[in-house]
């Protein structure tokens, strides 16, 4: 039965602790089908001087967009704003708030999950059912670690969460991404993403290889957030990834506000694959900050080339993301980097890379270089700098404190540039 439901977007300035009112989000679904929505900016909200855009594409105001006094609706055929979807769980996160509600997979309405995400969501957003409505600011202790992975465990085996680990709801309910996942506080209040193995992981330690294949982009001058590898109770790993929507420490922490990439090209996730890095390369000289748009693409360039080296074939336009920075969006930290084993000589990537689409070759990565502002020289210079760096992996990644055995498992995914051209 179709119905209609009056949401409210509260916002997180930056610099600020407090949210405030954004807008009025109306929803009309059809049980758990978003049939449309639209969105009516408050007049206050529109006033101050710090106030952000919910997303650049459909509700964008710093680009001139006239927003006061309209409803406004999502552009391009979509029946969702991108911004608002963005600050919705993802599967994770769904699968904790329905192991909560005992409610079956995908049942819920999306409403019902967007205002289940708690107030620790992803971004500089919240979303609640009425004004002033109390959210629950909790957030587990780092001492708390090895509880949360018992949580996880149980909602991963489709179990019910056992009494005195509930704490999990409020950790992982605002999470997106498959696998099973927790926010949490350090002791010196820091807040962190923990990223767990799954008890159905039948490979290599997914944890240790992701941290390992991180720090090795940081070694070829990517930007990638703090990192730490813990090892916990039954030899168990987890990948401690420090939050980089977050400012500060404990009460003080302030929030940045994140959209994906989806999000910046205005796009349904079904679009994903028909889209390129060199879109999203040009949707940030549209949208990019002023002065740090040819640095974000030459490091959106890296990035590419990193992932063909690596075999990260996960590089959807969701583990794609951009940060609000007073007055544009930036490429967020890099995330969500793992590499694929493959036998195969040819492989792709989900984004289109070059002039032969998505295959995943060096050739094909420089072959449209101009569209990241780069000339010839310079895209030539940014693969060798990543090249010189990742053939020196296995060295690496026995650093890294990844074992043998791992390094052998995940050794398929690693390519040679003589290969690649």
């Amino acid at each position: 039965m179709t119905s209609e439901k009056e949401l409210i977007v509260y916002a997180y300035l930056p610099g600020e602790t407090e949210s405030v009112p954004a807008g009025v989000l109306k929803m009309t679904e059809d049980g758990s089908d978003v049939l449309g929505s639209s969105l009516v900016y408050g007049q206050r909200y529109l006033n101050r001087a710090n106030a952000i855009e919910v997303d650049p594409v459909s509700l964008g105001f710093k680009a001139g967009q006239q927003v006061r006094n309209v409803e406004l609706f999502p552009r391009g055929g979509l029946v969702e704003f991108g911004g608002i979807r963005d600050a919705a769980p993802d599967q994770w996160g769904r699968r904790v708030i329905e192991n909560r509600r005992k409610a079956a997979p995908n049942t819920l309405s999306e409403s019902d999950y967007l205002c289940s995400a708690g107030n620790n969501r992803v971004g500089a957003l919240d979303i609640r059912k009425g004004f002033h409505e109390e959210q629950n600011r909790f957030i587990p202790q780092l001492q708390r670690l090895e509880y949360l992975l018992q949580a996880a465990d149980a909602i991963d085996n489709g179990q019910a969460v056992p009494h005195g680990l509930e704490e999990i709801f409020a950790a992982g309910s605002t999470m997106g991404g498959m696998r099973p996942k927790a926010s949490l506080i350090d002791d010196d209040g820091k807040q962190w993403l923990a990223k767990f193995s799954s008890t159905r992981d039948h490979h290599f330690n997914v944890p240790a290889i992701e941290y390992a294949t991180m720090k090795l982009a940081a070694l070829c001058g990517l930007d990638v957030p703090q990192l730490r590898l813990l090892t916990i109770a039954q030899n168990r790993t987890v990948l401690l990834v420090e939050r980089f929507d977050r400012v500060g420490r404990n009460d003080q922490t302030t929030r940045k506000h994140f959209v994906t990439a989806l999000t910046l090209l205005g796009l349904h996730e079904s679009q994903t694959s028909s889209a390129s890095y060199g879109d999203l390369a040009l949707a940030l000289a549209r949208y990019g900050k002023a002065g740090t748009v040819d640095a974000q693409r030459a490091e959106l360039f890296g990035r590419m080339v990193f992932n063909i080296f690596v075999t990260n074939n996960d590089d959807h336009l969701r583990n794609h993301g951009v940060l609000w920075d007073d007055s544009g969006w930036k490429l967020s930290p890099l995330y969500d980097v793992v590499p694929h084993p493959e036998i195969g000589t040819e492989r792709t990537l989900v984004l289109s890379v070059g002039e032969q689409g998505r295959l995943a070759t060096i050739t094909n990565a420089i072959s449209k270089y101009a569209q990241f502002g780069l000339d010839r020289n310079t895209a030539q210079q940014i693969i060798d700098r990543v090249w010189r760096v990742v053939r020196e992996w296995k060295s690496r990644f026995e650093e890294f404190g990844v074992s043998g055995a791992d390094i052998e498992l995940v050794a398929g995914a690693f390519r040679h540039i003589d290969a690649l051209k």
